[in-house]
């Protein structure tokens, strides 16, 4: 029988130190934490991964919900988990607003975790109550010019890409409009149908399944390219803003020491589980997505991008949380 000498099990022993993230990956539970209430656009993005990456990676893989605190409750404990692939997170467009919001973030969105996976983007929009007047942007404007202040819109919160489009656009506007913030999509939209808010600047996914039953009209899309779906409503460039854009998102990120080849791994697991075709479908017709499919360099390109563009808009505005 032959026994191994000590130097070969020291070499075997470093050998295993050297990929112990990507063996434990390989056996221990995968948690996708979704840093909301369960219900909105990415819990539902999770849960659509979740049984397509159990079966790709033959583990078992949970989603578990953990909102509060603008979505940092959950980034942070991402944040904090070992990088062994066990933990992801999957968040939106509000986790590059983290530490601009927040006086005393509970993390460091660029260094305490790394980018994985960007899925896709939609565009926000700005739809107003059926009931008002305002059949463009312009015509907003005008009312405001007119009456400062008296325009009301509706976001889904302080801080919110909605809030800050929106206080951009009044900006280069050169007008006042008066922003009322909500705790979420749902109460937010109930007072734009019932009149309560003249308009709303939610992602496309919010106002969508509102457009056919005649309560809300969309007047302005702020991606660079019109949607098929309102093909009839100008982007903010047509209408005189150069170069504005207000993307909703949806990213994949995981703990700041997990290794690169497993950050790799993740990602080509990631894009696999959205390669249904259904989930494609669902999620462009749910969503109105437009899908990137990104990987790691892709993702963290575009959120520099976005911690910078909205970070100034806060900064510059005094915006608090």
């Amino acid at each position: 029988m032959h026994t191994p000498t000590r130097r070969a099990v020291l070499a075997g022993a470093a050998a295993f130190a050297a990929t112990p993230n990507l063996t434990r990956a390989q056996s221990a539970n995968l948690t996708l934490v979704v840093p909301f209430p369960p219900g909105g656009s990415t819990d539902a993005l999770a849960r659509l991964m979740q049984p397509n990456l159990q079966s790709k990676l033959g583990r078992t893989v949970i989603v578990e919900n953990k909102g509060g605190a603008a979505g940092s409750i959950g980034a942070a404990q991402v944040a904090k988990s070992p990088g062994d692939g066990s933990s992801l997170l999957v968040t939106f467009d509000s986790h590059a607003v983290i530490p601009a919001i927040m006086e005393k973030p509970l993390l460091d969105v660029e260094k305490d975790l790394v980018p994985v996976f960007l899925v896709g983007t939609a565009p926000y929009v700005i739809a107003v109550s059926a009931g008002r007047p305002y059949k463009t942007f312009a015509d907003i404007v005008a009312a405001c010019k007119e009456r400062p202040g008296a325009v009301k819109y509706a976001s889904v919160g302080v801080g919110t890409i909605g809030h800050l489009a929106m206080t951009m656009l009044a900006k280069k506007a050169g007008v006042e409009i008066t922003h009322v913030p909500y705790r979420g999509g749902g109460p937010a939209m109930n007072d734009v149908i019932g009149g309560h808010v003249d308009l709303i600047c939610g992602s496309i996914a919010l106002i969508a399944p509102q457009l056919g039953g005649g309560t809300i009209r969309p007047l302005l899309q702020l991606g660079r390219k019109r949607l098929e779906l309102i093909k009839d409503t100008e982007t903010a460039i047509e209408a005189g803003f150069p170069d504005f854009e207000a993307l909703a998102w949806w990213g994949v990120f995981a703990p700041k020491d997990t290794p690169p080849a497993l950050v790799e791994s993740l990602a080509e697991a990631v894009k696999s589980s959205l390669a249904d075709p259904n989930a494609v479908k669902l999620l462009q017709e749910t969503q109105q997505m437009t899908l990137v499919l990104g990987g790691p360099a892709e993702l963290k390109t575009f959120f520099a991008t976005q911690v910078d563009v909205w970070g100034k808009v806060v900064r510059d505005n005094k915006i608090k949380a």
